[in-house]
């Protein structure tokens, strides 16, 4: 299984909005400045991420987004979810009609653990834990996701 675009770009809104986490709601335009991903595809992105209740907007000159539970509260998993709707490693777990075979498959069920363990280690790791690995010199600058400061070689 792949993610999608649109998981890995979900996560990287909720991680910014987390790491800019100030009580006020941020434009888009910050939002896409910060994580390099265009204000279409920003807009696009949150519509789901509000139906889920994890991000809050307000409209109006001092409109914007913010996270609507703390970042404590945001798994990866949660994201994923929300983003990909079925995340099987086979069609089949979601939906067994598909295959002729459900009834005797010998994989199907390795499928469904694999599918398991990934959930369960996804639904691990939260919005807060990310934010904290995030290193200093780049919390700070414009684009913390390819920090550009120079490092000493």
């Amino acid at each position: 299984m792949k993610l999608s675009a649109k998981s890995r770009y979900a996560s990287r809104i909720l991680l910014d909005l987390a790491l800019h986490d100030e009580g006020i709601p941020h434009r888009v335009n910050d939002i896409a400045e910060r994580t390099g991903i265009t204000v279409p595809f920003i807009e696009q992105i949150i519509k789901p991420l509000k139906h889920a209740g994890m991000v809050a907007s307000k409209r109006g000159a001092a409109g914007g987004h913010q996270l609507s539970r703390p970042a404590e509260q945001i798994t990866l998993g949660d994201i994923v979810r929300i983003m990909e709707g079925s995340v099987e490693l086979a069609a089949c777990l979601s939906s067994p009609e598909l295959c002729d075979r459900t009834a005797v498959c010998l994989t199907r069920a390795a499928w469904q653990r694999a599918t398991d363990a990934m959930l369960r280690e996804l639904d691990t790791i939260n919005l807060a834990e990310l934010a904290k690995g995030a290193p200093n010199c780049c919390q700070l600058a414009d684009d913390y996701f390819d920090c550009k400061e120079d490092l000493p070689v």
